[in-house]
């Protein structure tokens, strides 16, 4: 009779050692997270909200290293719950990152359009003040070297108008503000050389 009910016993505990043993990982869980990284990247968001980006993608790294740990483990011994704790804080942030990159890019949408509007009426500026700026043979060294800088502007400023197009607002804005600090820079030079010609 004991020895029945011993082997009862044994066969009830290796039974939930087996069920505990089962233990897997959360495979659904995990392709969601990494269903909504893959729509996160498509969004920009490693451009236009890489803090959020980068934290879901390393919840999820880390997630996928805990997976490889626990499976080097012995079944019994196997648990699964900070994987799932990490794959849904990787799917949260995933998301938001998401959902963040849509605000960034318009709103950096709408300052690459207001930059790239200054940068013409600047260019402008800058010929004109070529025209009043002294000639002399130190003056004509130095327009030449504005001259080509400014060509430089306008080649940069088409590069930025392209990105515009082509909807990389991050590079429209960035060319767009350097074009202005440049132009700004050259106008400077022009102003106070003119105002030295004329003793003002």
């Amino acid at each position: 009779m004991k020895v029945k009910a011993l082997v009862t016993v044994l066969v009830v505990v290796f039974a939930m050692a087996l069920m505990l043993g089962c233990a897997k990982a959360p495979q659904q869980e995990l392709d969601a997270a990494k269903a909504a990284l893959d729509a996160a990247k498509a969004a920009e968001a490693d451009r236009y909200a890489p803090e959020m980006y980068n934290a879901a993608k390393d919840s999820l790294n880390a997630a996928l290293a805990e997976i490889e740990k626990q499976n080097s483990k012995f079944a019994l011994f196997r648990s699964f719950k900070s994987v799932k704790d990490l794959v849904a804080k990787a799917t949260t942030a995933a998301n938001e990152a998401t959902e963040q990159a849509a605000v960034t890019k318009e709103k950096v949408r709408s300052e690459a359009e207001g930059l790239l509007a200054e940068v013409a009426p600047a260019v402008e500026n800058v010929k004109k003040l070529m025209k009043k700026a002294p000639r002399g043979k130190e003056g004509k060294a130095a327009l030449e070297a504005i001259g080509s800088e400014l060509a430089a502007v306008e080649a940069s400023l088409a590069e930025a108008n392209t990105a515009m197009t082509n909807g990389d607002f991050l590079t429209a804005r960035d060319k767009a503000q350097a074009n202005l600090q440049k132009l700004a820079s050259l106008a400077e030079e022009l102003q106070q050389a003119i105002s030295k010609k004329y003793g003002r």
